[in-house]
């Protein structure tokens, strides 16, 4: 499998809500680089390891968006790098206002594992 199968599995999986699917993905010391824009996000916004990740991130999107979702636009990557170009949409939980929000996803593979996690996303939309 190459690393651009690898994110595209990890997005297939994060569409249809199969969270051990998409932790299989990754590896044990994951490194997860959420923006500190997002409302959930407290101090820096980098969790490390699937369980840091799962409780700081995942197990806070149902609880501030109703029905998040990331709509993949384009994948593509270079060596160890995989970019991913999209947006996210749902609603805001806290202010009722739907959003459609760009956003990037830059991951890094190491052996055959999901290792980094950078997202940029447009915070100011989602949170209006």
């Amino acid at each position: 499998m190459t690393n651009i199968d690898l994110v595209k599995q990890a997005y297939s999986h994060f569409s249809t809500g199969n969270v051990p699917g998409v932790l299989a993905l990754f590896d044990s010391a994951m490194e997860w680089h959420e923006c500190k824009g997002m409302p959930f996000v407290k101090g820096d916004g980098i969790f490390t390891g699937p369980e840091a990740i799962v409780t700081n991130v995942f197990m806070h999107l149902p609880v501030f968006f109703d029905g998040f979702n990331i709509a993949v636009s384009e994948i593509f990557g270079a060596a160890d790098k995989v970019v991913m170009v999209g947006y996210y949409q749902g609603t805001n939980n806290a202010t009722g206002n739907s959003f459609k929000a760009n956003a990037t996803h830059v991951w890094t593979v190491s052996n055959g594992k999901l290792s980094r996690f950078f997202q940029a996303v447009d915070t100011a939309t989602i949170n209006n």
